[in-house]
Formats: C-alpha cells, sequence, structure tokens
C-alpha cells in the first residue's frame, strides 16, 4: 500500500487521530448551521453562459481532471471562493513576501 509522505505536524495530528485523542467538538446547533449551509450552496439555481479561449478552458479542463471533478464544478468552485473573498493570488502574495 502507498502511503503518502507526511511532514512531523502531519504525522502527530494522524497519530492523534488513530489512538482517539482527538475529539469532536461538532454540537447540534453547529451540525444543523453547516447542513443548512452545505444545502444552500449546492443549490444552483441560475445558469450563465461565458466565452472562454479555447487555451483556458483546455487548462481548466486539465485542472479539473487533475482534481477529479467535472470543469464546471471548477469554474463555480473558483467563482463562489472569488465572491465570498477567500480566493487568494497566490503569485501576488509570493511577490509581497519577497519585496519584504
Amino acid at each position: 500500500m502507498n502511503r503518502i509522505k507526511l511532514d512531523k505536524e502531519e504525522q502527530e495530528i494522524l497519530e492523534a487521530y488513530e489512538s482517539g485523542e482527538l475529539k469532536s467538538v461538532l454540537n447540534p446547533r453547529r451540525r444543523k448551521l453547516i447542513e443548512e449551509s452545505a444545502a444552500q450552496m449546492s443549490r444552483k439555481d441560475k445558469r450563465i453562459n461565458i466565452r472562454l479561449s479555447g487555451r483556458d478552458l483546455n487548462a481548466i479542463q486539465r485542472r479539473a481532471m487533475e482534481e477529479g471533478i467535472p470543469y464546471q464544478t471548477l469554474v463555480s468552485s473558483v467563482l463562489h471562493k472569488y465572491v465570498s473573498g477567500t480566493l487568494y493570488d497566490i503569485t501576488a502574495n509570493k511577490a509581497i513576501n519577497s519585496d519584504s
């Protein structure tokens, strides 16, 4: 069996999980909130059409295949992350950090 190589912190977390040291703090109220949020997120009630270059579409489709998801799902996820403020430009962050 091929195991993923874990760094020290990841290995400690895995060992804690396997030994039963980690306990869930998910209470019924929080669980309901998460379930409601997930239901709202998965509800796709609007449709859009966009034009992309063939090069961009091919790149998106390749990325989606690497992730094991449909490319439309990947596009939807990226757009959601962008509008919710959780999509970060790592190249911009690298440029900022290298200037310091």
